[in-house]
Parts: C-alpha cells; structure tokens; sequence
C-alpha cells in the first residue's frame, strides 16, 4: 500500500513535461516481501532521482530525492507504522506560529480555570 502511493507520486513527476523523458534506470533493487512480510525497495535513475524503502510488518522506513523543475533539491524521509505516514523534509509547509495573544490566553485559562473547575479538583 506504502509502496503504491509513492509509486503515484513518482509518476505523476514522471508525467511532467519538464521531466527528462530519457532518463535510464542506474539502479534497481526489488527484494520481494518474505514470510514475514520483509522486504526491500530502490532505484536510482540517470537524471538524480533516488528512492529507497524498506519495511516489514510494523511499518516502513523510506526516502526519495529529486531535482524539483525550479532546481530546487527535494530530499524527503518517511516511516509509516499503525500511526500513520510521517513525512520529514525541509521543502514540506509548516504552520505558521501561534500568535502571542493566543497564547497569553491560553496562560490566562491555566492560571484562572472556571470557579467549576477548581471545585472539581
């Protein structure tokens, strides 16, 4: 399933125009899932890209590389677990920060919780 979605978006890269269509395959590893659900990924390719995974039942650790068509070099870390899928690189969005009145707030609502509250405790 991990497999297949980054599949997808490797080749949606793959359909853009500005893709090197010629690109040849340097390197490919295909270690198929053993009894106990192991198994192993990988391929690099003559114009940069990279991407290697390898999981078992408890989850997948992966990555990928590749030169974005404004020249920017995209590196991107994975692990997917029954927690879900956690990406880490530098070119991903962060949420902004929280605003300071938000969080004098919530300091506020911490140090003066309801009248309910403090009976309750």
């Amino acid at each position: 399933m991990f497999k297949l979605l980054i599949l997808t978006v490797f080749l949606a890269f793959v359909s853009a125009d500005n893709i090197d269509k010629n690109a040849e395959i340097r390197s490919y590893v295909n270690e198929a899932a053993d009894a106990e659900g192991k198994y192993q990924y990988a391929y690099e390719t003559s114009n940069g890209i990279q991407f290697q995974e390898a999981g078992n039942a408890a989850g997948v650790r992966g990555s990928l590389n590749y030169v974005s068509p404004e020249g920017e070099h995209i590196s991107l870390q994975y692990t997917a677990d029954e927690e879900g899928y956690h990406p880490v690189g530098e070119h991903l969005p962060t949420p902004p920060p929280v605003p300071a009145y938000v969080l004098r707030a919530l300091e506020y609502i911490r140090s003066h919780p309801p009248a309910q509250l403090k009976e309750q405790q």
